[in-house]
């Protein structure tokens, strides 16, 4: 969310910075609401000073004995005027609220001028691409299995069978583990979450449509992002605290509204996939810092997964409805002759905190934090991308060496 003293005191500014990322501010909108609210207010405070001076007067007049019938009624008129001013000042805060809540973040100025993907900025290339490979995933082995899955649940499902399975398990413990060497602590978090932890991190009411809800008012997590922010909704967090960093791995769980093609029907873009999430909570003057050591953390599992990759930054029209800057990592994909996304790294600056009232407690007051998250990553594509960049035409693919205490071996029958 917004700051809304901002929005108020430089709204020409802020809509000019809106429409950076395609977003078009309704100003007039806002400006007739809180117009409407200042009204109120005064209205408010007028019968709230009305009402003290004349108990005030009651008080005497009862301990004197004198009559206070006729002041007694003109209280009870301003206290039923009072009920009606704040019941409608309650509902037009709720509104302005939901107009905010609409309102995506303001881009960083760091964060490059564009309006969709084919804006975006190639930072830097890691990595030779080596594989020749044409084969796509589903069609390179007979252990992941969609008719299965689709027997079981539907389409967009994937069942992983034998040494698949056991790969992905050892993804997400290798994947753990160097987290935790560079200073995550892990957490292991519900797999549903409410509707108060989905607005705090702006999935709701937004995009409730690419949402999976529950018959008892809950949601199936699309990010381990939703519940890790959570953690610290309403906290004051003491400065010397920071930076949090936290780690989970969690099945994600996604609607896909909108994606059809191939993509959905191997492991590429499904209902389920599972994914290690990377979260912080920094001081807003280090955000930025913060979020190149994220990316350089989500950057080192593929290097020592020896998987090429490149690191573009989003521009202002292609960032998330959260986010004011982002660098996506894409990893090489062989049998689509084109890298694709595999993490997305973002700083939210203080949208989310708004949102979730996530506070900073320094020498000079408190203050809101700023959220920094990203996947360190994506399992599914890691796995994807091993099987193709290292697949030549055998029923064996030979795997990194970093990943034989997880395996057990090179050799993943494939």
């Amino acid at each position: 969310m917004i700051d809304i003293k901002n929005l108020r005191d430089n709204i020409d500014a802020t809509s000019e910075a809106l429409l950076r990322r395609g977003y078009k501010l309704e100003a007039k909108k806002f400006k007739s609401l809180d117009s409407e609210r200042k009204a109120l207010q005064v209205n408010v405070e007028t019968l709230q000073s009305s009402r003290k001076k004349l108990s005030e007067e009651f008080g005497k007049l009862k301990a004197s004995g004198s009559d206070t019938a006729s002041l007694k009624e003109e209280i009870d008129t301003i206290n039923s005027d009072l009920k009606r001013e704040n019941e409608l000042l309650n509902s037009l805060l709720e509104s302005i609220n939901e107009y905010l809540l609409d309102i995506p973040n303001i881009p960083d100025q760091s964060t490059p001028d564009g309006s969709n993907e084919n804006d975006n900025v190639v930072i830097r290339k890691v990595g030779d691409i080596l594989s020749t490979n044409t084969v796509d995933h589903i069609d390179l082995t007979k252990k992941i299995d969609t008719d299965l899955a689709s027997k079981l649940a539907g389409s967009r499902f994937a069942v992983l069978k034998g040494s698949l399975a056991k790969l992905q398990r050892a993804l997400i413990s290798f994947m753990l583990d160097i987290a935790h060497k560079n200073g995550y602590e892990e957490y292991y978090l519900p797999y549903m979450a409410n509707r108060d932890s989905l607005i705090g991190t702006g999935n709701l009411p937004k995009f409730e449509e690419d949402l999976f809800k529950t018959s008892d008012n809950l949601y199936l997590i699309p990010t381990g992002e939703v519940p890790l922010t959570n953690i610290y909704r309403d906290i004051l967090i003491n400065e010397d605290q920071l930076p949090i960093k936290l780690t989970s791995h969690t099945p994600c769980f996604r609607s896909e509204a909108g994606s059809y093609g191939r993509d959905t029907k191997g492991l590429i873009r499904q209902h389920q996939f599972e994914k290690i999430e990377l979260f912080k909570i920094s001081n807003p003057s280090s955000s930025m810092a913060e979020l190149d050591g994220l990316l350089e953390n989500a950057e080192e599992i593929l290097q020592l997964l020896e998987l090429p990759y490149q690191v573009i930054q989003l521009c202002a029209g292609d960032i998330g409805f959260s986010s004011c800057k982002t660098f996506d990592i894409e990893v090489w994909m062989p049998s689509q002759n084109k890298y694709r996304e595999i993490s997305s790294c973002s700083n939210f600056s203080d949208f989310q905190a708004r949102r979730s009232n996530i506070k900073i407690k320094t020498k000079d007051g408190k203050h809101f934090a700023h959220t920094i998250n990203g996947s360190g990553l994506a399992v599914g594509r890691t796995l994807i991308a091993l099987l193709e960049n290292r697949y030549d035409g055998s029923s064996t693919i030979k795997l990194p060496k970093i990943l034989e205490p997880y395996f057990g071996s090179l050799d993943l029958d494939i």
